[in-house]
């Protein structure tokens, strides 16, 4: 499961540090997959021994009391970071913060009948938990719009591709003092992808060229809709500018999607792959393959473009009392 770094201009635990939580969430995923796995495998009674996940209030002394269990799998000690001889990053699986970390129980509500529907139910329920960390700190926390609990694009990216990839999903930077929103960027170990997205009616045909506007044939109609290049380009020269800030030496790939439409582009274009939905499956097989681990040079890119992350959050007592009053 890909981990989901900065979503809109949500506070985002990975902001905290960067170097610990893609780790411990690595750590916290393999741990608790393989306790209910065991449990599932030895007929366990599931819907007693796993507690209800809640996916829309954290409370902090919830947390805290829960902290005493985890110390079991993640002893607690001091370390500091340093940069390794090689490239690759040091695993620090043991170290789990109680300031910054949230819990998660997966919440079995009924009894699966093979070891992938049980993963399945595991890893939806995982993706309210990367929810949390990706809309919320111990102490703060944002609104988060119920549309991405439903958005399939923002799923399928966190549970199909692997736990060493970063996804940042239309997130909002500060540049110059005025907010920018990107699409959706997913930093591998290798390499940034940079996506725009071109899903409009379903069966759409965008005929593309070089011209400001392209045309959208949607059965016998033909409407004109902004040539997606100009998106998917900015995003591009803007990451680009990143990276050469932050001394990030890393290729930048970019890809027009579209699940549920076609292009129709006469020609190649250089460094651009046209992923439509002929193709959105194999694409989606070969971006995973990926075997290298998680490296420096990933986490400051990601790095690089989190230090200009706009956040909007509120203090959790002020939630608190909010919510109150709506009540």
């Amino acid at each position: 499961m890909a981990q989901l770094v900065k979503i809109q201009d949500y506070i985002s635990r990975y902001e905290i540090d960067l170097t610990r939580y893609p780790t411990q969430f690595v750590r916290l995923k393999k741990v608790q997959w393989e306790r209910i796995k065991h449990q599932w495998e030895t007929g366990g009674e599931l819907n007693q021994q796993w507690e209800h996940v809640d996916t829309t209030e954290d409370v902090v002394e919830n947390e805290k009391s829960r902290f005493a269990f985890l110390k079991k799998f993640f002893p607690q000690k001091k370390q500091i970071i340093e940069e390794p001889a090689t490239d690759e990053v040091v695993a620090d699986d043991e170290f789990l913060d109680e300031e910054t970390t949230l819990f998660f129980e997966p919440n079995i509500v009924y009894n699966p009948q093979t070891l992938e529907e049980l993963k399945r139910m595991f890893m939806d329920q995982f993706f309210h938990f990367q929810m949390k960390w990706a809309s919320s700190t111990l102490r703060e926390k944002s609104y988060v719009d119920p549309k991405y609990m439903r958005d399939t694009l923002l799923r399928t990216l966190l549970q199909d591709l692997p736990d060493n990839y970063f996804v940042f999903y239309y997130p909002i930077l500060r540049v110059k003092k005025a907010p920018i929103e990107l699409e959706v960027i997913v930093i591998t170990p290798v390499e940034c992808v940079c996506i725009t997205v071109v899903e409009e009616e379903n069966q759409a045909v965008y005929v593309g060229g070089s011209e400001r506007f392209w045309v959208k044939k949607v059965g016998k109609q033909d409407k004109k809709t902004l040539n997606p290049f100009i998106r998917l380009n900015r995003m591009e020269t803007l990451v680009k500018q990143l990276f050469e800030q932050a001394s990030v030496d890393m290729p930048i790939r970019k890809v027009l999607l579209s699940r549920n439409g076609y292009f129709d582009y006469p020609g190649a274009v250089h460094g651009v792959q046209f992923i439509d939905k002929r193709k959105y499956a194999g694409w989606l097989q070969q971006i995973k393959r990926t075997v290298s681990p998680m490296k420096h040079m990933q986490i400051r890119a990601a790095q690089s473009i989190l230090a200009i992350g706009q956040t909007t959050s509120f203090h959790r007592d002020i939630w608190s009392e909010q919510k109150k009053d709506d009540e």
